[in-house]
């Protein structure tokens, strides 16, 4: 399972509408952005109160990368 997998896995099992999360990969030379666009309605879910939810998504994707030399940044897109 890649990192792009991984968060979309996870991110569909938070929200009510799954089949609208889109993730996208913007790969750098160290580091890759993902993009996580998901439905208006599911957005305060995908951030969470004071942020905690998408910040344990992130650890999650931190914890994937560890072992490469790769640097992963997730963005919530409106």
């Amino acid at each position: 399972m890649d990192l792009k997998d991984l968060i979309s896995y996870v991110t569909r099992a938070l929200v009510d509408h799954p089949d609208q999360v889109e993730v996208n990969a913007v790969e750098g030379d160290r580091t890759t952005v993902f993009e996580l666009r998901v439905a208006p309605d599911d957005l305060g879910q995908i951030i969470g109160k004071q942020g905690r939810t998408i910040r344990a998504v992130r650890a999650i994707l931190a914890a994937a990368t560890t072992r490469s030399n790769q640097r992963a940044v997730l963005e919530v897109l409106e």
